[in-house]
């Protein structure tokens, strides 16, 4: 979905149902916000601050850290004199750092009025100490620093009492001289020392970009993986930092962290409260999961197949025959919603079982879901000793022998039982059906002292 596609499908009042359940979850977690330069310079950064505001409505503690890379960019310009990175990542000399901190002391300025504006309250604070970098791979990093210390006692002090604690990405040594330091990495180590639930980015692009195209889901080990074998050229190029950095948060306790364009208005709460966002979530627990269905979920079962009956793609299938049958039944989950579905049925013959009652919310098309739901069947089925996976359909022939790799049948490939009822129900469905191997053993191993 296009970026402006989605700012059509933001947050309305018709949604507040949807947010209050989020409310109790969110409920005094704490947010660290990382807000990109060229965000704050924005014409529209005033939506971000009305969006920070529900936040804290909500009593959702947040914390914020701006970058100054656009506003360096505009100053070097015109200073030929200064040398290093304009986002924090290379070596800074004494001329960078003095437009670093001049930068950084007018976007903490702008940030201070706009909350103010808003009746939030923040401040400023050396909550964090930082330390020389150093020299790496024989270069000498000048001022540039890293995270050394920070005080988490002042920091949950200022957020008990209401207050937003701002970071600039210019903080101060032990010895008290300014050093600038990366504002994604700072971010990230508050994350971390806070136990935040969420790191958010707001930058200036849709998403974390992979080959060029948007990643709407990336799961961490994911993202750990292509960071690791150094393909970090696949992400673009002003992302791989937050990328970087994000990693380091949710492998140290963090739970999601979120990437997504700040001029979009709403964006914010969008991505925290819808199911699909607007951006890019990375998350290092089972955000997404297809797990075996549950007495609870008969009536999310019931809406979603009552949609495909509608579309003549399922058969009728009442509350209450779901209800009793619900241990055939595995359901994908996003953030505890149900969002797709799917059964396996199994016949006196069990070398056949079938697979059916496949749907996923149309919002999510295209998406993989259907796929994953019938690859979980699959091995479900082989693990059961099936040699045989089958499906009847009426509209989504293609979907099985396309996507999931289904050959083309005839009723002679199904149980007896099975044959019966698709001979009376009168349906006329397609038989598709697919061979299973047999799930590999898993060697034994003793458990380690």
């Amino acid at each position: 979905m296009s970026n402006c596609a989605r700012a059509e499908h933001l947050i309305k009042p018709a949604d507040l149902r949807g947010i209050l359940r989020y409310v109790p979850m969110f409920r005094e977690h704490i947010f660290v916000i990382a807000v990109d330069g060229s965000v704050v310079e924005h014409e529209d950064f005033a939506n971000v601050v009305t969006d920070i505001a529900v936040l804290r409505s909500l009593n959702i503690r947040v914390v914020l850290v701006h970058g100054i890379g656009k506003q360096l960019r505009d100053a070097m310009a015109g200073n030929r004199g200064a040398q290093g990175d304009f986002y924090g990542e290379g070596a800074t000399d004494a001329p960078m750092l003095a437009l670093a901190r001049a930068s950084a002391g007018a976007v903490a300025q702008t940030i201070i009025e706009s909350l103010s504006h808003s009746g939030l309250k923040t401040a400023l604070t050396n909550a964090v100490r930082v330390t020389e970098t150093g020299v790496i791979h024989g270069v000498d990093q000048m001022f540039t620093g890293k995270v050394d210390k920070i005080d988490t006692g002042l920091l949950k002090h200022l957020l008990d009492q209401g207050v937003i604690p701002l970071f600039t990405p210019i903080l101060c040594n032990r010895e008290g001289r300014s050093l600038r330091v990366n504002s994604d990495a700072l971010a990230a180590e508050i994350a971390i020392a806070l136990g935040a639930s969420k790191l958010i980015y707001l930058t200036s692009f849709p998403g974390l970009l992979i080959n060029g195209a948007v990643v709407v889901n990336m799961p961490l080990a994911k993202l750990s993986a292509i960071i690791r074998e150094r393909k970090t050229n696949l992400i673009e190029e002003r992302l791989r930092s937050k990328a970087v950095c994000a990693v380091r948060a949710l492998e140290n306790g963090t739970t999601r962290a979120h990437i997504l364009d700040g001029r979009v208005g709403g964006g914010l709460l969008t991505e925290i409260f819808d199911k699909v966002g607007l951006g890019t979530m990375i998350h290092a627990n089972d955000y997404e999961q297809i797990r075996p269905a549950r007495k609870k979920d008969v009536q999310a079962i019931h809406a979603l197949t009552k949609q495909g009956v509608r579309r003549e793609s399922l058969v009728l299938r009442s509350r209450a025959h779901i209800e009793q049958h619900i241990d055939e039944y595995f359901v994908y989950e996003i953030d505890e919603s149900v969002i797709g579905c799917a059964c396996l049925r199994r016949y006196a013959d069990r070398h056949a079982v079938e697979v059916g009652s496949v749907y996923v919310q149309s919002f999510y098309s295209g998406r993989g879901v259907g796929r994953m739901l019938v690859e979980y069947a699959e091995l479900k089925a082989a693990e059961s000793g099936a040699s045989k996976l089958f499906a009847l359909t009426t509209q989504s022939g293609a979907f099985f022998r396309d996507v999931c790799g289904f050959a083309n049948g005839t009723l002679e490939d199904v149980p007896a039982q099975r044959r019966a009822e698709a001979r009376d129900n009168g349906r006329n469905a397609r038989v598709l059906f697919k061979k299973l191997t047999p799930p590999r053993k898993k060697p034994s191993r003793e458990r380690s002292a």
